[in-house]
């Protein structure tokens, strides 16, 4: 195996130069030594220095806490802010500027350029602490980073365009001929001549070798330049901090390795890299890789570096003789969104091993059946506390809901959904809801859930605050036709349609909606039965009360006809009670039935007849309201034989109801004469007026079957009979004329009616 290292790599004559004050300092001072940031971008150089006697302060809040007049502090390579180094001088303790001699170059030249008028743009990473720690000596510095934002920049007065010292030519030459035209500048592209050297070395070793590998801090802007400026060659790249970093079995492959640094490499850490390479042959190689790989088998959960990453696929290297990857489908909704932000090229991660190989000779992973097992054994842990979850409804079938329970499946029966029988299951689909464990199979992998053991538990705080006669909050949940079911918090009450409103009305949704929070009073409640019944009404006075309290009778008052009968009209009063216009009392006039009269909607003026308070009815008149009949006129008016005079009947409530007839007394029968007997005629309702006039006169005049023994009459007796019996039957006439109600009183009565001296 050919090692070949670029030249030149590793540290630059800056980083050099820190690297002896460090020394110096450890070797001239007894005080205790920190650094203020890490002296450079390299983790294991920080790490032998800490171990060394050099502590390391992150921010000014852990300098102001250790620093004192006994303490050294080292400024670090990319430089410290000017606020930064002010506050480390009041502090007393004794500062080394380790500050790269390139860029103290730099802030002088950039002060001397704003002396002239200009105005410093630098092109960099406004992040970085060399730039953070520039652009605090300057006076309205602007920075960009891409040629998106230089294209954006507005200046009037010129220019100087300056370098981050680790940028490479070609980006930053690219970012200032994005520049607008209208804006002067002048541009110095200050990268250090270390890192451009570096570069130039490395892309042209690249093009010699089958793979290189790149060794600096994995948080080094001038390393990671290092390798994409390799990775353009079309060549293997690999960037690591040490040599045990090295994926061994991905290297055996290769011939010819190059091996190149950035500028904050120390030169230990470049050596141990390519000794390590050097002490093995591909022979040896093969056997150390022998010897590192592990034994997995299908569903196993193993340990594994991330190697490359790209939009829809990871790979992993498992310490095995293939490498693994992880497609998209195989990981989680999050790393599926952004692969290069979720994973990174070095990341240790746990990855379960679906199958040894895909066909292409890799092991198919996944990270997404990593966090379902680690999930199930939380599960189980829930399960054994008896403690809730949240499970995200998916989807329903005829049993019950399916649920998603931290990315497992889990199935919820119909008859735990609610504490109430529930026949549309779609609406819980994408809800989530809390939920306890009913059964968890672990061989199956099954769980089943439930939510009403959840809702059960909080009615016993719920019913706690039921009491019958108090009102309770609510919110309405959803409405049949019989009624509004409220949601008090864990437990559905009911306002049936005939207690929300002292109005009729057709639906519960003519008066609510869902959503709606109410406060209704509790009717009655049945704990065992889980069903509470609710009103609205009676929270408000009833209308008949209210009614009665402003009106009474023979007032006149406004109402609305809303239903119409044969016997009569409804009409709704102000109060919202309805009163009755009996058929009888709509007009003076004969009415056949109200609809002649009204119409539903008419509004008109009433009467108010009766006021019934035990029944709570209310008879109404709007013949009462109409001019009474001239009665004066009636009596001048000559009476036609055969009629009776008309007479304005009087109002009686108890004409709204049927009652029984009351029994009259039996008018006195008349005694025939002693005289002359005659034969009994009954003039019961039932007969004919006529025909029993006729069997009156034929009695008179003996034609009757019976006999009847007459003594011999005069001429003058016979004619003072007739006249006799001829003013009977006028009598008879007048009577039955004059009182027309008197055949249907003797009807009804069952009464007889005797001739008069027959």
């Amino acid at each position: 195996m050919d090692i070949r290292i670029a030249n030149p790599a590793g540290f630059c004559f800056g980083v050099s130069q820190i690297d002896q004050k460090a020394q110096d300092a450890l070797n001239a001072h007894d005080k205790t030594i920190y650094s203020y940031g890490p002296l450079v971008h390299n983790s294991s150089y920080v790490k032998r220095r800490e171990a060394e006697g050099i502590h390391v302060l992150e921010d000014w809040d852990a300098a102001r806490a250790n620093l004192d007049a006994d303490s050294v502090v080292i400024l670090r390579a990319h430089g410290v802010t000017r606020e930064e180094r002010r506050a480390l001088e009041e502090t007393g303790a004794t500062l080394i500027d380790g500050t790269c001699p390139v860029l103290l170059g730099i802030y002088r030249k950039a002060q001397a350029m704003e002396r002239e008028g200009y105005r410093i743009l630098v092109v960099g990473d406004p992040e970085h602490p060399e730039v953070k720690a520039l652009v605090s000596y300057l006076h309205r510095p602007l920075v960009v980073q891409t040629p998106e934002e230089a294209a954006q920049v507005t200046a009037e007065e010129p220019l100087f365009v300056i370098s981050q010292t680790t940028n490479r030519r070609q980006h930053f030459d690219v970012v200032v001929a994005a520049l607008p035209v209208a804006v002067r500048h002048v541009d110095l592209p200050t990268i250090c001549q270390a890192t451009r050297k570096r570069q130039q070395a490395a892309a042209q070793l690249a093009q010699d070798v089958d793979a290189m590998i790149v060794v600096g801090g994995l948080n080094s802007s001038n390393t990671e330049k290092l390798r994409q400026v390799v990775e353009k060659e079309g060549i293997h790249v690999q960037k690591v901090e040490e040599f045990g970093q090295l994926t061994l079995q991905e290297w055996s492959k290769f011939n010819r390795i190059g091996v190149t640094a950035g500028a904050s490499t120390p030169d230990w850490i470049i050596e141990e890299v390519v000794r390590g390479m050097e002490n093995f042959s591909r022979e040896d190689f093969m056997e150390q890789i022998e010897d590192s790989m592990v034994k997995i088998f299908p569903r196993d959960i193993v340990k594994g570096t991330v190697i490359a990453v790209k939009d829809d696929e990871v790979y992993v290297d498992i310490r095995y003789r293939a490498d693994g990857i992880i497609k998209s489908d195989e990981m989680t909704d999050e790393e599926r969104k952004d692969t290069h932000q979720s994973f990174h090229e070095g990341d240790e991660i746990d990855v379960y091993v679906i199958k040894m190989d895909d066909g292409e000779g890799n092991v198919v992973l996944s990270t997404r059946r990593v966090e379902g097992l680690k999930n199930w054994e939380k599960l189980v842990e829930k399960y054994e506390a008896g403690e809730t979850v949240e499970a995200q409804i998916t989807g329903e079938n005829r049993g019950g809901l399916v649920a998603n329970v931290m990315g497992i499946n889990g199935f919820i029966p119909a008859s735990q959904i609610a504490t109430y029988f529930v026949k549309n299951f779609k609406q819980y689909v994408g809800q989530t809801v809390t939920a306890k464990f009913l059964s968890i199979d672990e061989r199956k992998r099954r769980v089943v859930l439930s939510i009403r053991a959840v809702l059960e538990e909080q009615l016993d705080d719920v019913w706690e605050k039921i009491v019958v006669g108090e009102k309770v909050k609510g919110k309405v949940v959803r409405m049949t036709d019989f009624g509004a079911f409220v949601d008090l918090g864990g437990v559905d009450g009911l306002i049936h349609v005939s207690d929300i409103s002292w109005q009729r009305i057709e639906k519960p949704s003519d008066v609510l909606e869902i959503g709606q929070e109410v406060e209704p009073v509790v009717l009655k409640a049945n704990r065992d039965r889980n069903r509470i019944s609710l009103g609205l009404k009676q929270l408000t006075p009833k209308p008949f009360e209210i009614f009665k309290q402003n009106n009474k009778p023979g007032d006149v008052v406004k109402g609305t006809i809303v239903n119409l009968l044969d016997f009569g009209a409804f009409v709704r009063l102000d109060e919202g009670v309805e009163g009755l216009i009996h058929v009888s009392q709509i007009a003076h006039r004969h009415v056949e039935k109200p609809s002649d009269e009204f119409n539903v909607g008419q509004e008109l003026e009433v009467k108010i007849l009766d006021i019934d308070e035990e029944r709570q009815r209310i008879a109404l008149s709007t013949r009462a309201l109409e001019e009474p009949k001239d009665h004066a006129a009636d009596e001048a008016a000559p009476e036609v034989e055969g009629e009776a005079p008309f007479r304005e009947a009087q109002y009686d409530a108890s004409r709204f109801e049927r009652r029984e007839a009351p029994q009259k007394p039996q008018r006195e029968k008349r005694q025939p004469r002693e005289k002359k007997q005659q034969p009994k005629i009954s003039f019961s309702t039932g007969d004919d007026i006529g025909t029993n006039l006729g069997d009156l006169i034929a009695a008179q005049m003996g034609l009757l079957n019976e006999e009847v023994e007459e003594p011999e009459e005069t001429e003058a007796q016979a004619s003072a009979e007739e006249s006799v019996e001829t003013a009977e039957v006028e009598t008879t006439a007048e009577e039955v004329a004059e009182e027309p109600e008197a055949e249907e009183s003797a009807e009804a009565e069952g009464e007889e009616t005797e001739n008069p001296e027959a």
